[in-house]
């Protein structure tokens, strides 16, 4: 049998749309959002007509019609921490999404549109691994400051993803398996996967482990403290110094890795010497998380878009591979990882899951 299924990944200023039969796309596109259109409202909600829209258009411009699909697949947005899997999406998940407790994000709009879709249809939608998957291990959650706890937020859904074809690749099952996985990306989240969950993982949006194109990572806490209390900056313009401004940004004045590279290649030595350090903190939390799973590592696994630099994968991967084989997967392919999150759903080989969970993880 044959399953045909809807991907919907909204972003900040773009729509991409997929369409699957089983493990393959058959049409993609995506549909970009100029800021003038963008800026006509006023909060992010407010944009669930325009891009229900885009979606339609979408379906019937490839002369589909919404009762010929099995499921629509949804990127997870910012909802309440849960475990790994492929939720259906409800009125519940629709609350959250619409009332963040962590903030309004593009990928909130998904689940709505599949929510709409599936009103109107009568075909289910789902989410797969959104960015809070919690599988922390108790010992992980602790900080050294009681009230403040370790938060799960990493790259949940192209770290899954990978990892189960980084042993599907090793000829193991991803449930067998003790893995180190880095996403490589406008931040880097590197995860201990142990027999399938994710016991530990920095928090790739809030300053945590390495420090990225676009993120600080891990600081000097009293260092940060006396910014804080500098006068120099508001608490908004703080966070944005962690997420958006820090890292590479706050070095070079840029994100993207291959200006930094030809940068170097023209001899800027400060270039070469902050990139370098980028990698330097990449490897020593690679090397955290192999303490994490007391050595017993089956392999490091590379991912997200950075890892196409051959010097910085270089960089990690001398310090690393003495823990490990290092595998590398460049790039990531959300679309794809959520078509199989529900396939898996469809075909029966994984449950759907109820959001919110019964019990926290």
């Amino acid at each position: 049998m044959s399953f045909k299924i809807l991907v919907i990944n909204p972003g900040s200023t773009s729509t991409k749309l997929s369409i699957f039969e089983d493990r393959t796309s058959c049409v993609s596109e995506t549909i970009s959002h100029d800021a003038a259109t963008i800026a006509q409202f006023s909060s992010l909600m407010d944009q669930l007509p325009m891009r229900l829209a885009i979606v339609k258009d979408f379906v019937a411009r490839h002369g589909r019609e919404l009762t010929e699909f099995s499921a629509f697949a949804c990127r997870g947005g910012l909802l309440q921490p849960v475990p790994s899997g492929t939720y259906c999406v409800n009125e519940a998940m629709i609350h959250d999404l619409q009332e963040p407790a962590l903030g309004a994000h593009a990928s909130n709009l998904a689940a709505c549109i599949g929510f709409e879709l599936s009103r109107e249809s009568g075909i289910p939608s789902y989410i797969v691994d959104p960015v809070v998957v919690d599988e922390l291990a108790p010992l992980a959650r602790l900080s050294g400051l009681n009230g403040i706890e370790r938060v799960s937020i990493f790259h949940a859904l192209n770290q899954k993803a990978i990892a189960r074809q980084a042993a599907v690749d090793l000829g193991r099952a991803y449930e067998e398996m003790n893995l180190i996985v880095v996403h490589l990306g406008g931040g880097i989240s590197v995860g201990a996967h142990h027999l399938g969950r994710v016991i530990d993982v920095n928090n790739t949006l809030n300053g945590d482990g390495p420090f990225a194109p676009e993120r600080a990572g891990s600081l000097p806490a009293c260092g940060l403290v006396k910014l804080c209390f500098s006068g120099k900056y508001s608490e908004a313009e703080m966070m944005k110094l962690l997420a958006g401004k820090g890292g590479l940004v706050s070095h070079l004045g840029t994100n993207d890795a291959r200006t930094v590279e030809k940068m170097m290649s023209e001899g800027d030595e400060h270039a070469r010497l902050v990139y370098t350090a980028m990698a330097y903190t990449v490897a020593k939390t690679i090397g955290e998380m192999a303490t994490v799973l007391e050595g017993k590592v089956d392999a490091i696994v590379l991912t997200g878009g950075i890892a196409h630099s051959a010097f910085l994968v270089g960089e990690i991967t001398r310090r690393v591979q003495f823990i490990a084989p290092v595998k590398v997967y460049p790039g990531e392919d959300e679309m794809k990882a959520l078509a199989l999150g529900v396939l898996r759903v469809l075909d029966g080989s994984a449950p759907a899951v109820t959001y919110p969970p019964a019990a926290a993880p």
